[in-house]
C-alpha cells in the first residue's frame, strides 16, 4: 500500500483529489466509488473547486455509494443518499442518475444487495473507489469480523459505530442498528482504492490496517492485497505507524514527484 502522510487536512483533501481527477481524466466516463463520513469531506470540496473553475470535468462519471442505513424514512437527511446528493452530487454537478446508492428501504434487502451488484458489474465495475476508516477499522460498513471475501450484504452495525455516528442524530437511539454495505470482496474488485484518514482517533485503525496483520478482526488490512491502494493521512492519523519516517521518505523520493 502506498502512504502518504501529510501535515493536515487541506493537504491530505488536495493530494487525494488529485488522484481522482487523474482517474478521471484519464476515463471521463469513471466509474467512482463515494464514500461518506467526514475524512472525504475535504477531497470533495477540492474536486468541486476544480469543477468551478473549469480545471476539471466530472460530468461524464457514475458514482455508486458504498453503503446506507437501513430503515431510515425516504428524504431523512442523514440516509447516505441525502449526504452523497449534498456533499458530492450538487457540488459536483452530478447527473443524480448516474449515482446509485444500496436501497436500505427495500422491502427485500437481500435482493437489493444482489441487485447492487449486478448494477456494479453491468457499469464495468468500479475504476476508483474513496474510502475513508472506523475507529474500529471498518471500511464501508464491513465491522470487525466480516470476511474478507464478502459482497454487498445486510450487516448489524457495532456499538461503536453507532455510537460515533450518534453525532449526526438527534439522539444516539435514532442511529439505525442495520445497513447496507459494499463487501470487502467488493471493494477489493475496484481498480484503485484511496483511502483517506484525519485525526488522532484514526491513528489506532490506521496503524492495524497499513502495519497489523491481514485480519478479519481490522478490516480495512485488506486494503493490503490490493496492487493499487493508497492510504493519505494527516500528521495525527499517521501516529501510530512504526515506518512513518520510511513512508515521508518514499513519498518525498517518489519517481516522477512534484
Amino acid at each position: 500500500m502506498e502512504v502518504v502522510i501529510l501535515p493536515g487536512p487541506d493537504e491530505v483533501a488536495r493530494v487525494a483529489a488529485r488522484r481522482i481527477a487523474e482517474a478521471v481524466r484519464r476515463r471521463p466516463d469513471a466509474v467512482v466509488g463515494l464514500a461518506t463520513g467526514s475524512s472525504p469531506l475535504g477531497l470533495y470540496a477540492e474536486l468541486a473547486r476544480q469543477v468551478a473553475a473549469g480545471e476539471l470535468d466530472v460530468s461524464g462519471i457514475r458514482g455508486f455509494g458504498l453503503d446506507e442505513y437501513v430503515g431510515l424514512p425516504p428524504g431523512h437527511p442523514q440516509s447516505y443518499a441525502s449526504v452523497l446528493r449534498r456533499t458530492v452530487v450538487q457540488p459536483l454537478r452530478l447527473d443524480p442518475a448516474r449515482v446509485h446508492v444500496p436501497d436500505g428501504g427495500a422491502a427485500e434487502l437481500v435482493a437489493a444487495a444482489a441487485g447492487f451488484e449486478r448494477r456494479i458489474e453491468a457499469a464495468g465495475g468500479i475504476d476508483v473507489q474513496i474510502l475513508g476508516i472506523g475507529a474500529n477499522g471498518h471500511i464501508g460498513f464491513n465491522e470487525p469480523t466480516s470476511s474478507l471475501s464478502s459482497r454487498t450484504r445486510v450487516k448489524t452495525l457495532a456499538p461503536r459505530t453507532r455510537a460515533d455516528n450518534a453525532r449526526f442524530f438527534a439522539s444516539p437511539e435514532e442511529v439505525p442498528v442495520h445497513c447496507l454495505t459494499q463487501g470487502l470482496g467488493t471493494i477489493l474488485e475496484a481498480r484503485e482504492l484511496v483511502l483517506v484518514a484525519l485525526g488522532r482517533a484514526k491513528a489506532d485503525a490506521v496503524a492495524a490496517a497499513v502495519e497489523g496483520p491481514l485480519s478479519s478482526m481490522c478490516p480495512a488490512s485488506v486494503l493490503q492485497l490490493h496492487p493499487r491502494a493508497g492510504a493519505y493521512l494527516d500528521e495525527a492519523a499517521a501516529a501510530r505507524l512504526r515506518l512513518a519516517d520510511y513512508y515521508r521518505h518514499t513519498w518525498a523520493h517518489r519517481p516522477g514527484g512534484s
